[in-house]
């Protein structure tokens, strides 16, 4: 079986998360392919994957770390705060399924 590449892999790992995965701004659904944010996820979850270490904490340390410019950039939210609790399991769930496979 042909190996993927890293960036085949990084690439359909952050279109999923894109069309799964949104930010809640009062009742509004922005997804994080809408927001561009889903390639910087997906780079900063890949070490979860390849270290086979994908678990709750660890998303959430990952989702801090995640500073989101609001208002012209005059704030900024860490993007666990963004999240709403079903979209960060759904995250889990997605980055369990990707690292089964890397």
């Amino acid at each position: 079986m042909a190996k993927i590449s890293t960036t085949e892999i990084l690439e359909s790992l952050a279109a999923e998360i894109g069309e799964n995965v949104y930010i809640d701004i009062a009742k509004w659904h922005l997804y994080l392919a809408d927001a561009k944010l889903h390639k910087v996820v997906a780079e900063k979850m890949y070490p979860l994957l390849t270290s086979k270490s994908v678990r709750e904490e660890q998303v959430v340390q990952v989702l801090e770390s995640i500073k989101v410019k609001i208002g012209g950039g005059r704030h900024e939210l860490t993007l666990i705060d963004l999240l709403p609790l079903q979209c960060q399991v759904n995250l889990v769930d997605i980055l369990e399924k990707y690292q089964d496979e890397v």
